[in-house]
């Protein structure tokens, strides 16, 4: 893995400001604009590309083929997928390499010394926005952090979506539910989750950081469970990348909890997937020790809660000048 990281990244150390511990920096490189993009529109491009597919076949094809199409789409939703399957990790790694340096994208770990590559960790991964793309930082193929196994739980839409679930797979997404995660962190694997999921999505504004948490908790009873160590993230510059437009209303929000996404009009460069190039900083904040409680009271719970928000919004206050957004603010629902 180290291999891996002296190809794709340059490694700093810096010493912040205020007390605060040494901040390692990762700044994802940039390699071949061809390749770059070819590596950013097979990631994020395959969610528009069913409907494209799709859109085609009913304008050049005659009816009954293009009909043959949906249903191999219909098939490819049922397939299931090896997520260890060698082209497709070989896949996922080029995506890894050469998506970073695209923004660029670069992680800032406090503290980094303390994660022990032989632990499990639960990353609280904030905000959502549009897409939480920088996760791709944190991810194993891309090498940044010293860990070989890593998990990203995410909504079980994106496992019905033809194509993306094949790519997501490959790339460390799995289905966000309480068994998968559990079991997971059973076997060895960190986990990142976007505590504000669905909601966050409905709920965020342009012009500022919203995240839906005050009410998230079953992240922390199950890190709880598992005495597993709970490590704030926040991604500045993610909600830049795409321009977007949603509706409201409350029947918004109960269609979007029903299909377990939120709906959404987003677009990037000239109207297109690839997302505009914005810089990201990926900030990754000190673990949180967790006691390990099979039977935590609704107290105990709230308390590990309070202090992993508290970290988050520290978190945010201490980097947030640093990485060139000063006046950006942050709201906690």
């Amino acid at each position: 893995m180290e291999e891996d990281r002296t190809e794709s990244a340059s490694c700093s150390s810096a010493a912040a400001e205020d007390n605060s511990p040494e901040v390692t920096v990762f700044t994802a490189k940039r390699f071949s604009i061809v390749h770059t993009i070819v590596a950013v529109a097979i990631w994020l491009g395959s969610i528009h590309l069913n409907a494209i597919i799709v859109l085609c076949a009913f304008i050049f094809l005659p009816f009954s083929r293009a009909i043959w199409v949906c249903w191999l789409l219909l098939m490819l939703m049922a397939i299931p997928i090896d997520d260890k399957d060698k082209f497709g990790r070989k896949l996922a790694r080029y995506i890894c390499k050469h998506a970073c340096g695209y923004f660029p994208m670069t992680l800032h770990v406090e503290d980094y010394k303390a994660f022990d590559p032989n632990r499990s960790y639960v990353f609280g991964y904030e905000p959502h926005s549009v897409l939480p793309i920088g996760v791709v930082a944190l991810a194993d193929l891309t090498g940044f952090m010293p860990f070989t196994k890593v998990k990203v739980l995410a909504s079980s839409a994106v496992f019905y979506t033809p194509l993306l679930r094949h790519i997501w797979t490959w790339l460390g997404l799995t289905p966000a539910t309480r068994k998968n995660f559990v079991s997971l962190l059973a076997s060895g694997y960190s986990c990142i989750i976007v505590p504000g999921g669905v909601q966050e999505t409905f709920l965020m504004e342009h012009g500022s950081e919203m995240v839906f948490l005050n009410n998230r908790k079953g992240f922390v009873r199950v890190a709880m469970d598992m005495g597993m160590p709970l490590v704030p993230v926040f991604c500045f510059g993610q909600s830049q990348v795409y321009k977007w437009w949603k509706p409201g209303g409350e029947l918004y929000l109960r269609f979007s909890r029903a299909i377990k996404f939120t709906p959404i009009f987003f677009w990037g460069l000239f109207g297109s997937p690839l997302p505009y190039q914005h810089p990201m900083h990926v900030v990754v904040g000190r673990p949180i020790e967790v006691k390990k409680n099979l039977q935590p009271t609704a107290d105990e719970v709230s308390e590990v809660h309070r202090q992993f928000v508290e970290a988050l919004k520290d978190l945010f206050e201490r980097h947030k000048a640093r990485v060139g957004h000063k006046d950006l603010q942050l709201k906690i629902l």
